[in-house]
């Protein structure tokens, strides 16, 4: 496939029903021919679209890259260290929640424990894991 033919025609040619004729590309330039009834013939060069680089056509693919990262990894690495963040802040008499939701006030905080009053009538305690506390419980009434 040596050649490459090209057909340009004005909208006024079609609707006349004047003659068209194409002829083959060569080179850097395209020559294109259009002839009227009149034996006038205008010849245009159109020059050729120059290459794409190859960043340009994984550009649409870099991009979906970064905002899945924004989405999928970003956002919760970030509530975690919100969350962990609370919980190295946990101070004695806090009261908080659990992702049960389990409300009791923080009686000691360990590396790997924390221990909650739920009830003070029987002064009941329990034990949980720094990842089952969901948030605290500031400014509400006792």
């Amino acid at each position: 496939m040596n050649s490459l033919y090209v057909l340009i025609a004005a909208s006024s040619a079609v609707a006349e029903g004047e003659i068209i004729s194409s002829e083959s590309t060569k080179g850097v330039t395209e020559p294109v021919t259009v002839e009227d009834g009149s034996n006038t013939a205008v010849t245009k060069e159109v020059a050729p679209r120059p290459p794409s680089s190859p960043l340009m056509q994984f550009l649409p693919l870099i991009l979906i890259f970064v905002v899945m990262y924004m989405f999928l990894f970003r956002g919760p690495k970030k509530k975690q260290q919100q969350h962990q963040k609370m919980v190295q802040s946990l101070r004695r008499n806090d009261k908080v929640r659990t992702i049960g939701g389990i409300i009791g006030t923080v009686i000691d905080v360990k590396d790997d424990e924390i221990t909650l009053k739920v009830d003070e009538s029987n002064n009941t305690k329990i034990r949980v894991t720094p990842g089952a506390i969901s948030k605290t419980l500031l400014g509400e009434p006792d």
